[in-house]
């Protein structure tokens, strides 16, 4: 049995110029077959009404932390490290692995309903955040966290190996285990050289936090003499491919060895901003030739994992920041979400884009909603008009995991209640 969504408008984000293509969009065993023209579905297909609909690519969150959202709205208004060190990190040494799980469900249900078919992740107990995501329908990468020195590091990387062996690639690939250290400054030398290590063994990525604050970059430069990008690479440490979260004070050295080594850089702008770590020079990079991606951090800094509402504020900032409207256009922006992200976890062959052969990941708008009327450029809509809650329909791998504005792969009340019992013990800090 095909699927088919008849007689839609979509937008491929293929390499071709950007463009807003019309006609049905076939998917079998989980891929795209055809994408445009017409097709004549058998009566064994399913057939969903693409007429009033848009078709995008699923979102690729590059960049987040999602069991975190239980501990949304708990602690807000401070500089990161103050609200690290005395508000996130203590709750954080509470936390269950049923928290986890509690916390993995509940946002992977925002996740869905923002569009996301695709995430990239980085926290503790991964199993049970990798059992949600299963549950869920769509794809994550599972950042194996690495912190501190060597005794806890030998520790984790006995329970990082294992988790490789028994996720990485599972389920068609819709799992992956990436290696992740933290941050330059939370991992010891020993750490970052063990981490590089075992990403370069079992062939996986590496995923850290780069860059992003001044107080880091300064930090760096006094205790090694190098920024966090030249000691990280110092130590030998890409030795696999690496995507970096933040990049807000990258030099322009930093810049150009990003493209010599071909690191992407996750952008999170709205966690940026919240935080007053200051915003990425994004518009530069992506001139110096940089693989860009979007990200929307953890729901305790953003404090939501909308990537519509993410696209929209990072179409905005850079331009205000430069007194330029020509300063990332929709179109790349747009970019960043799918393919972007797409590439810079190295799936650019399987997601990212409406063409035949790919990953069936695909979200339909809904084009009748009153901001979106009249539609004229349908990629402006998608990046300054539209709202998570245009989106009624979400397909990952084939499967429909929403439709009709319902998540048919969780249930979203027993969700919602074990979320706050988790958050309701986790509250108090002592």
């Amino acid at each position: 049995m095909k699927t088919v969504i008849k007689d839609t408008a979509y937008i491929p984000m293929d390499a071709s110029a950007p463009r807003v293509s019309r006609g049905d969009i076939v998917i079998e065993s989980g891929r795209i077959l055809k994408a445009g023209g017409t097709y004549q579905p058998a009566q064994s297909d399913r057939v969903i009404d693409g007429s009033r609909s848009l078709a995008l690519p699923g979102l690729v969150n590059a960049h987040t932390h999602i069991a975190m959202s239980l501990l949304r709205n708990c602690a807000d208004d401070l500089d990161l490290f103050t609200w690290l060190q005395d508000h996130i990190w203590p709750r954080e040494a509470k936390l269950t692995e049923e928290d986890i799980r509690s916390g993995s469900l509940l946002a992977l249900a925002e996740l869905i309903r923002s569009g996301v078919t695709t995430f990239a992740d980085m926290y503790f107990y991964q199993e049970p955040t990798i059992e949600s995501v299963l549950a869920s329908g769509i794809s994550a990468h599972i950042g194996a966290t690495l912190m501190g020195g060597k005794e806890e590091t030998d520790k984790r990387m006995k329970d990082h190996e294992a988790l490789i062996s028994s996720w990485h690639n599972a389920e068609d690939g819709r799992i992956r285990v990436d290696i992740a250290p933290h941050a330059v400054y939370t991992c010891s030398e020993y750490t970052l050289k063990a981490a590089a290590e075992l990403a370069d063994e079992y062939r996986t990525a590496l995923h850290i936090h780069l860059s992003e604050t001044r107080k880091e970059q300064q930090d760096s430069l006094q205790t090694h003499g190098m920024t966090p990008l030249g000691y990280l690479h110092s130590l030998g440490f890409f030795k696999a491919h690496c995507y970096a979260a933040h990049g807000v004070y990258l030099s322009e050295e930093d810049i150009s060895l990003c493209r010599e080594l071909q690191i992407p850089v996750v952008h999170n702008p709205t966690s940026n901003l919240k935080l007053a770590n200051g915003t990425a020079p994004v518009a530069e990079f992506l001139r110096k030739g940089l693989t860009v991606a979007l990200g929307t951090d953890g729901a305790s800094s953003n404090n939501n994992l909308n990537m519509i509402e993410e696209m929209h504020i990072a179409s905005l900032i850079h331009k205000g920041a430069a007194e330029d409207p020509t300063v990332l256009p929709a179109y790349d922006v747009l970019y960043m979400a799918t393919m972007g992200g797409a590439e810079a976890l190295g799936r650019a062959d399987e997601i990212g884009s409406i063409e035949p052969g790919k990953r069936a990941d695909i979200i339909l708008f809904d084009i009748d909603s009153p901001h979106l009327v009249p539609l004229n450029n349908p990629v402006s809509a998608v990046v300054y008009s539209a709202q998570s809650s245009d989106i009624h329909t979400v397909i990952s791998s084939g499967e429909v995991i929403m439709e009709n504005r319902n998540i048919l792969t969780l249930d979203e009340e027993k969700i919602l209640a074990d979320a706050r019992v988790s958050a309701d013990r986790l509250a108090p800090v002592t």
